[in-house]
């Protein structure tokens, strides 16, 4: 496995970055962009991770069921317009898609809502993350950084990995498919949703295609370079593309505050209604520089849970966009 499967498969961090050496005083979110820099190099106005992407557009409808577990107005019943970006790993901007290295693949939802606010999701094809804490992360990052291809064996990333085997496990659930509409995506976050009465439940996300495709790496490695990001605007010409949009409840338990730990699958799963992709954007490489999704951009009736790497996440994907977008 390369070095840079192993960042990529480490994310949803879609950060862009210039080259800035880790300052070990710095906070701990600038010490994430600035340590992916040194492992995926600069490419100015992309993303340090999730740097090839393709945007499009549509809208979700809920079911009933979800206005029972939320209040969030998504959760209503109208119709909510959504923008939605779907991606590659790693930061290299010109990565074949069907490298082993795009894997996980990203999806990132901007729920335009009625007052004019936004409430986003960022999930990725990973059904958990690999390490536990943000600090984690960064060892990982630096462990990376010091095992080049010459680097004594064992290696500092062959040494994290046996003493953290949540990483090979997380990215052993992974493999490439053969469109974005035929890959299933998670959240790594636990959040917490209000209903009407006051009532509370822990969730995590799931967006579930009407079919999964993958393809063994053979096959993937013979697809065109960009063959992801062409099939889905192909495809939507012909009509649209929908996903289940479910939450997985979490019960007495299970940990809400530790991403590397998932929830067992006869946990009870909600369907909140379906998302429906109608249009490929035409200025799709010009709109994705300008969008920012943050996993903590919630709603009434949506909160954080007690994971820490929530705000994280949010605060290296806001360092990561000022400098994308100074």
């Amino acid at each position: 496995m390369t070095n840079c499967k192993v960042v990529a498969a480490l994310v949803g961090f879609g950060l862009a970055l210039p080259g800035i050496a880790l300052a070990q005083d710095a906070p701990l979110e600038e010490q994430l962009v600035n340590q992916m820099n040194k492992v995926f190099g600069v490419h100015a106005g992309f993303r340090a991770n999730h740097a090839k992407g393709v945007v499009v557009e549509g809208h979700f409808k809920a079911s009933p069921d979800a206005a029972g577990l939320s209040r969030a107005v998504l959760f209503g019943g109208t119709e909510v317009p959504v923008t939605v970006r779907f991606s590659d790993s790693t930061g290299v901007p010109n990565l074949p898609d069907g490298s082993d290295d795009a894997n996980p693949h990203g999806m990132a939802v901007k729920f335009h809502l009625p007052d004019g606010s936004d409430t986003d999701i960022v999930i990725n094809s990973l059904k958990f993350f690999p390490v536990s804490t943000g600090e984690e992360f960064r060892d990982l990052l630096v462990a990376i950084a010091e095992s080049p291809p010459d680097a004594a064996k064992p290696t500092k990333v062959e040494q994290f990995f046996a003493s953290h085997p949540t990483v090979p496990a997380a990215l052993g659930t992974v493999a490439t498919p053969d469109s974005f509409a035929d890959e299933a995506y998670f959240g790594i976050n636990a959040f917490v949703f209000v209903n009407k009465a006051g009532e509370r439940q822990a969730i995590r996300y799931q967006m579930v295609p009407d079919k999964v495709v993958h393809l063994d790496k053979a096959e993937a490695a013979k697809r065109a370079p960009d063959f992801l990001m062409q099939e889905l605007p192909a495809r939507l010409k012909q009509g649209p593309v929908t996903f289940h949009f479910k939450a997985q409840l979490a019960a007495a338990g299970d940990s809400t505050k530790d991403p590397a730990k998932p929830w067992p699958d006869d946990r009870k799963l909600v369907e909140l209604g379906v998302l429906t992709i109608d249009k490929a954007l035409p200025d799709s490489d010009e709109a994705q520089k300008k969008l920012l999704f943050l996993p903590g951009q919630l709603t009434d009736g949506i909160e954080e849970s007690d994971d820490p790497m929530i705000d994280v996440r949010n605060g290296a994907y806001a360092v990561s966009f000022s400098r994308r977008n100074p």
